[in-house]
């Protein structure tokens, strides 16, 4: 995948709706610090991907603000079974996105069975007409390309366009994935709003959230150059509460698929940012 693990965090960073939200400007300063803890289990699988079982853990840890910048800190840990051999894979990355700067910094680490497999750290800045991109890791180099949107910016169009009733949008992202040298294409629907429904897997996890509504979101991912002519490396669906808490993921790498089911949802202390 693209890396599609990584791709989880660019489309947790800044998830949110704005049903109720005066302007997108606004959205900003209503996206929750929080902690959310997810349990992950095989969903679904074709026998040419060789998984016959797969379970795992995903920790997302999202801070900050408007003024500070926003941060997050992510965790994805699996066990699999892949041909009869038992694997581990362990992705951890850490981000940090100025709004208001337009720049965006990027750490990940990839292991299996606790072996570094890849390392990838830079930054990038949005010149309007344009992206650079400061490489550190896996090798140093600058890279332009095509204008695009840092993840939070990204979330704050899609939160605008669902407010006025588009239910489909269309953007080009950079996030650091993969090498940290391209951007990714995505699709986006946004569904009505809806309530708790019967048999709602993780709703009670969810704890003073129960029972506000929540979109329905699918996110497609696709190779910038391939667009939408080709098939997604890479989709999830979620249902999105409007502070950017998400629950019921479906995680679908093509060859695989896997379900992330809310287990455990910390707030942490927010900031107040000054006007300005």
């Amino acid at each position: 995948m693209i890396s599609g693990r990584n791709l989880i965090a660019i489309s947790f960073a800044s998830l949110m709706a704005s049903a109720g939200l005066p302007s997108a400007a606004q959205a900003l300063s209503n996206l929750v610090p929080h902690r959310a803890v997810y349990n992950l289990e095989l969903k679904d699988s074709a026998e040419k991907s060789g998984i016959t079982s797969m379970n795992g853990r995903m920790v997302y840890e999202f801070t900050g603000s408007e003024c500070e910048g926003y941060k997050v800190n992510f965790r994805f840990v699996t066990q699999s079974d892949v041909g009869g051999e038992k694997r581990v894979s362990d992705q951890q990355s850490m981000t940090f996105e100025d709004t208001r700067a337009g720049r965006f910094e990027f750490e990940s680490k990839s292991y299996t069975d606790e072996r570094l497999d890849k390392e990838v750290q830079g930054h990038a800045e949005d010149l309007k007409d344009k992206l650079t991109v400061e490489l550190m890791e896996p090798s140093e180099k600058q890279v332009e390309l095509q204008p695009g949107r840092f993840p939070t910016e990204h979330m704050l169009e899609l939160i605008k366009r669902a407010r006025s009733g588009e239910h489909f949008f269309e953007a080009r992202v950079f996030d650091g994935s993969d090498n940290g040298d391209k951007t990714v294409y995505t699709t986006t629907i946004v569904g009505t709003p809806v309530g708790v429904l019967p048999g709602d897997p993780d709703a009670d996890s969810a704890g003073k959230l129960k029972t506000e509504k929540t979109w329905p979101v699918t996110i497609a991912y696709f190779n910038d150059d391939e667009k939408v002519d080709g098939l997604p490396t890479y989709r999830m669906s979620f249902k999105l509460y409007e502070n950017g808490v998400s629950r019921d993921l479906t995680m679908d790498y093509g060859d695989f698929a896997l379900t992330g089911r809310l287990v455990k949802l910390d707030f942490l202390p927010e900031t107040t940012c000054l006007p300005h």
